[in-house]
């Protein structure tokens, strides 16, 4: 998962999006779940999509393109951190552009790869509607800017996404709950009812955050390059086989 806070996104909070989540889908999960799950929110970046292919391929033609030196070993180490440091790192190697620079057009970049194509993480479209369809809000917590957030929403199955919280958003970014607990007020989980939501997180900052507002929290492993921990107080998930709007339900309970 790559992180993508920059002073140039900063936000403002607006452009939030509606429920979209079917009213008689959801009264009729309600009926049957009352103690049961009421939302899955979601990472974006090594959790739905796995782009981080797309963000080495930026630093590389960048670095390639003006002067300086990188390579797939240093790519994957950036992997997680914030794009300004990995900038401020490509300039120590010659790249001769700023920082700012830099991370304008690695954003543009991946941005542009995903309008092309979503890279998808097999399976998890087909979870996505399921929750849909069982009347479970699907909700969006990243640290992207708003035109990439919205673009995945766009290309994900219809109607899947209830609300977002993106990296424009005036609020605390991960490791922070702050991110978590604006996207559960936007679906309209009370805080009481937060312990009833699941989250899927795939990096350190994104795990501390969703634990950190009191959801069940998920560690989605596919991503993850061979011999990274995953914190014992996480549960762990490789791949979405099997996941289904009934099996999070059971799972939610089991953990109560």
């Amino acid at each position: 998962m790559r992180v993508r806070e920059s002073s140039r996104y900063a936000g403002t909070g607006n452009n939030e999006p509606q429920i979209v989540t079917s009213t008689s889908a959801r009264k009729r999960w309600q009926m049957r779940n009352d103690e049961g799950l009421l939302a899955v929110f979601w990472d974006m970046d090594g959790t739905l999509i796995d782009s981080e292919p797309y963000w080495h391929e930026s630093e590389l033609v960048i670095a390639r393109d003006n002067g300086g030196y990188w390579d797939m070993d240093l790519a994957w180490k950036g992997s997680g951190r914030p794009v300004p440091q990995i900038a401020r790192e490509m300039i120590e190697l010659g790249c001769t552009l700023s920082a700012d620079e830099i991370g304008k057009q690695m954003i543009e970049f991946v941005a542009a790869k995903e309008r092309e194509h979503m890279p998808w993480i097999a399976g998890v479209e087909r979870v996505l509607a399921d929750l849909r369809d069982a009347g479970v809000p699907n909700v969006l917590v990243t640290t992207s800017p708003r035109e990439m957030a919205e673009n995945l929403i766009a290309q994900a199955p219809a109607n899947s996404f209830a609300t977002y919280v993106c990296g424009d958003d005036d609020t605390e970014k991960k490791p922070s709950p702050a991110p978590y607990l604006l996207a559960a007020e936007r679906a309209g989980i009370p805080r009481d009812r937060i312990r009833q939501c699941i989250a899927f997180e795939d990096s350190p900052s994104g795990l501390a955050s969703a634990y950190a507002s009191g959801m069940l929290t998920l560690a989605q492993t596919i991503c993850r390059k061979g011999g990274e921990s995953i914190d014992p107080k996480y549960r762990t998930v490789h791949g979405y086989d099997g996941v289904t709007a009934e099996s999070l339900n059971a799972l939610l309970t089991q953990t109560k």
